[in-house]
């Protein structure tokens, strides 16, 4: 026993999170536009969340994040909402379509208030990651669960390692059948009315809480304390995750275009500055690495971060592709990892996404102020922020 040390409480959830898909792309273009659909988008998705007997906890930036009382009622949600979505994006060009991934699990998650976190919540967030456009990714917990109560097919994407959780969580794609509808939504949502299912369901759920270890409920546990090992679970969120951005390399061949992969790099620094919820290394300490190979525990130690965005820039013409990495310095692992091949004039666009994936990665939740401020730029032309950037650098004397 830890003294008078008060274990914080935990429950037995079905967690659902969605998040959308380009979302930065589709504000760059249209961002008044995009706003006004996705806010649409967000209160249809609430609106099924909320007939299948679910609650929405948050909205971290463009992604939600939903709990449910039982696993048949989210994934019925789940399902329920890229019908719903699937429908309004019909008569939408594909470029303007707002799609959602969708992830499901089942899992224990530490209660804070009105908020959620630990283990389930990471799961759930990572098989969103795993789901195609428009797709729904649970895990075996969730699709032992529900079984055939829905009319369900499952496609296995077999074991994936996911982020801090030490054993790999297997992974269904699951789609309606073809031809199938779903349930009446109030005999899922309420499933007091029919007391076998409840006793079965209620079943599954003691078989999945044995089978993932019982002394991980019952053990008196508080993470402000006595944190668990990293390769366990997050680290607690009274702390700020942090990170580097590292100076991104030229890869142009052309020692003159240094200045334009200096000036996204400080760009990218200067808009996560922006975020409350993220900490962020300043922009003399991270260009200490430029031109060096790096090792990311090395870098992690150094600054005292936990992780790293790396990169390289070829910019040719009116064509720059980007590379990025996202790495957790602890153990190397890699969140995410991109290529992008854009016209030159999509730069603010992609430096939008670039950004919006790192905080959707670390799960970081924006206020409406914080996202609008993260989207306002000086200038949306070219030209006249190519010019800035040669200035800077001749200011700096590079």
């Amino acid at each position: 026993m830890q003294g008078n040390v008060k274990r914080l409480p935990r429950k037995l959830v079905a967690i659902l999170y969605a998040d959308v898909v380009g979302y930065s792309r589709l504000t760059g273009e249209d961002e008044e536009g995009t706003h006004r659909q996705l806010k649409s988008h967000f209160e249809a998705a609430s609106e099924s969340i909320k007939t299948y007997g679910g609650t929405v906890v948050n909205y971290a930036g463009d992604a939600v994040l939903a709990q449910f009382p039982t696993v048949t009622d989210a994934v019925a949600s789940a399902v329920d909402v890229q019908q719903t979505l699937a429908e309004r994006n019909r008569q939408l060009p594909d470029a303007r379509k707002i799609r959602f991934r969708i992830g499901v699990n089942l899992g224990e998650v530490i209660v804070d208030g009105d908020d959620i976190h630990g283990d389930g919540v990471n799961v759930a967030a990572r098989l969103e990651g795993l789901a195609a456009p428009g797709g729904i990714c649970i895990s075996e917990s969730v699709k032992s669960a529900v079984g055939n109560k829905l009319p369900i097919e499952y496609e296995s994407v077999g074991e994936q390692q996911v982020k801090n959780i030490a054993d790999p969580v297997r992974a269904y794609n699951a789609r309606l059948q073809p031809g199938a509808a779903l349930p009446d939504p109030t005999s899922v949502a309420q499933p007091q009315k029919t007391s076998s299912v409840r006793v079965t369901v209620g079943a599954v759920i003691i078989a999945v809480v044995f089978s993932s270890g019982l002394l991980l409920w019952l053990k008196p546990w508080a993470p402000e304390i006595e944190p668990a090992p990293d390769d366990r679970m997050v680290r607690p969120q009274v702390e700020k995750p942090s990170i580097a951005v590292l100076p991104f390399n030229n890869v142009s061949g052309d020692s003159a275009q240094e200045y334009f992969s200096d000036g996204i790099s400080e760009d990218i620094i200067t808009d996560l500055s922006r975020v409350s919820g993220l900490k962020v290394i300043d922009r003399n300490s991270s260009f200490t690495y430029k031109g060096k190979a790096v090792k990311l525990q090395q870098v992690g130690k150094d600054l005292g971060v936990q992780y790293v965005l790396q990169g390289s820039i070829r910019k040719a013409g009116d064509r720059v592709r980007i590379t990025t990495q996202l790495a957790d310095t602890t153990d190397g692992y890699q969140l995410w990892a991109e290529r992008y091949d854009r016209e030159q004039g999509d730069i603010f666009a992609l430096q939008d996404e670039i950004t919006e994936k790192i905080i959707s990665a670390l799960l970081i939740k924006l206020s409406g102020d914080e996202r609008d401020l993260l989207t306002s730029r000086p200038t949306r032309n070219f030209e006249a922020y190519d010019l800035f950037l040669q200035g800077q650098q001749h200011f700096r004397g590079n």
